[in-house]
C-alpha cells in the first residue's frame, strides 16, 4: 500500500458531486469519463475502485489470483481506516490509496473478513503514517467591516485569534479586511469584536476548509483527542 493526496481537482470534484462517491464497477463509463477529464489515463481511471467520504482506492495489482474474491473486503478496511486513521483513529479526508500487491493464502477459509481486515487496516494506516500524518483544523475566510481608524484593533484581534490577513481596502471613513481564522479560536469573536471597534465592526463568513494544525500544536491536539476517547 502507498498513500499520496489526492489532486485539487480530484478533490473539489467529489466535494461538488461531478465524482460520484461510492464503490466503483468496471463498466461505469460516466466516472471513467469524468476521471479522464481530470487528467487520469485510461488504465488509471479504470483501477478506481472505491470513491468515500472525499477518498479513493486504487487497484494497481496485476495477476494476482483470488484478488477478486477479496477486493470488496479490501474497499471495506479502506472505509473503516477512513472513518479512524492512524491518529487517534480520527476521520482522514483527501486521501489517495493505492494496493499495488498482495499474497493470498491458497485456502479460501484463510482469506475471509478475520484474515483480510486487520491486514488492510494496518497496512494503510502504516502506509500514512510513513508519509507524515497530521491534523488538519477547520479554518473559516471571514469578511470585517469596521471604521478605517479602527483597522489595527482589527489586526491585533485577528493576531491574538491565531488569524492570518489576507486583504485591506479602505473606502472612505470605513475599512473591509478579509482574514481566515482557525475555527476552534472564534469562540467568543462576536463580543471581542465588539469591545475592540465600540460596537462599529461586524464580521461574516465568506467560505471555509481544512489546513494543517500547526506543527507546535499536533502532539497536544492528539492528547487531548486521545484523553477524550480513552485511549493510551
Amino acid at each position: 500500500m502507498t498513500v499520496e493526496p489526492l489532486s485539487h481537482p480530484v478533490a473539489e470534484a467529489i466535494r461538488s458531486g461531478e465524482l460520484s462517491e461510492g464503490r466503483v464497477k468496471k463498466k461505469d463509463d460516466t466516472i471513467l469519463s469524468v476521471l479522464k477529464g481530470m487528467g487520469f489515463d485510461a488504465k488509471e481511471a479504470k483501477n478506481v475502485r472505491h470513491v468515500y467520504k472525499g477518498n479513493m482506492l486504487i487497484d494497481d495489482t496485476r495477476g494476482i489470483v483470488h484478488i477478486g474474491e477479496v477486493i470488496e473486503l479490501v474497499m471495506d478496511g479502506f472505509e473503516q481506516v477512513i472513518n479512524g486513521g492512524p491518529l487517534a483513529r480520527e476521520p482522514c479526508m483527501n486521501v489517495m490509496v493505492r494496493l499495488h500487491d498482495c499474497k493470498l493464502h491458497e485456502d479460501s477459509i484463510h482469506r475471509g473478513p478475520s484474515q483480510v481486515y486487520p491486514a488492510v487496516r494496518e497496512a494503510i494506516r502504516d502506509a500514512m503514517a510513513a508519509v507524515g500524518a497530521v491534523f488538519l483544523e477547520p479554518m473559516q475566510l471571514l469578511q470585517f467591516d469596521a471604521p478605517a481608524h479602527l483597522m489595527g484593533e482589527l489586526s491585533k484581534l485577528v493576531a491574538n485569534k491565531r488569524g492570518q490577513l489576507l486583504d485591506m481596502i479602505q473606502e472612505g471613513e470605513f475599512v473591509t479586511v478579509k482574514a481566515k481564522l482557525p475555527v476552534a479560536e472564534m469562540f467568543g469573536l462576536t463580543g471581542e469584536l465588539r469591545g475592540a471597534t465600540g460596537g462599529r465592526g461586524s464580521f461574516f463568513v465568506v467560505d471555509q476548509s481544512f489546513e494543517p494544525l500547526p506543527r507546535e500544536l499536533q502532539e497536544k491536539v492528539l492528547r487531548l483527542i486521545k484523553q477524550r476517547k480513552g485511549m493510551s
